[in-house]
């Protein structure tokens, strides 16, 4: 009998999100959401390497603008809205394997902008991690937030998003003080509210929008940075 093939590791696996909400001012629901908006310009920095060609964390984001919720210039022609949870280990696959690229190609470029719609539907350290981000986001440094939690990544609900990592991340933005605050608590009835409009089945889960135009999903069935690049190089072609 032959063997089996071995599953292709990369092919999109979702998180099943449970759309379950009180109301729109229910933020201890399922779902609790971030999105993020692009604007101030910032001076523009090189991209700092590795030996083997790569993009190091560090410099990911240098030079690009960021503006509460957003990645990215305004005038970008087409935008990306990511749907995530930070305990999501497939979130954290594409923010490290995909991200880094996108970001280089497109963002850096001025093609593209990202939006980050945040999920808390893990449990407690969803949320948690999540309003951290979202107050870095008051600081225009949410991206970095995130990208920062993905890497310090622990198992589900163990209790991993703790005060003291928050705190080693206050050089990103993180202000503990902030995590309550009315700016936050908007994002995630907003976010949450979009993820419920969208029937966002699961994470990580993407759409795209072109300029003045509407949001549609982004069909892509692998965690391949090829298979974002490839979808993106067409819408951007039209």
């Amino acid at each position: 009998m032959a063997p089996k093939r071995r599953e292709d590791r990369k092919r999109l696996r979702l998180h099943p999100v449970v759309l379950a909400f009180a109301g729109a001012t229910c933020l201890t629901a399922a779902l609790i959401a971030v999105s993020i908006v692009g604007g101030r310009g910032s001076e523009a920095a090189p991209t700092a390497t590795a030996a083997d060609g790569s993009v190091t964390r560090k410099a990911l984001f240098t030079g690009i603008p960021q503006d509460g919720i957003a990645l990215g210039r305004p005038t970008a022609p087409l935008t990306l809205v990511e749907y995530a949870d930070l305990q999501c280990p497939y979130c954290a696959s594409w923010s490290r394997d995909v991200l880094p690229d996108v970001v280089e190609r497109y963002v850096r470029s001025g093609r593209l902008r990202l939006e980050f719609r945040g999920l808390a539907f893990l449990g407690p350290d969803s949320d948690k991690a999540l309003r951290a981000a979202l107050a870095a986001g008051e600081r225009d440094r949410l991206w970095d937030t995130v990208h920062a939690l993905y890497e310090r990544q622990g198992h589900e609900n163990a209790g991993w998003v703790t005060d003291d990592l928050l705190r080693d991340l206050a050089p990103l933005g993180v202000d503990l003080e902030r995590t309550g605050s009315p700016w936050v608590e908007r994002q995630l009835v907003e976010a949450a509210n979009a993820a419920r409009i969208a029937g966002v089945p699961g994470t990580p889960y993407f759409q795209v929008r072109h300029r003045g135009g509407q949001v549609q999903p982004l069909p892509v069935d692998s965690l391949e940075s090829a298979a974002f690049t490839a979808q993106l190089d067409r819408l951007l072609a039209r």
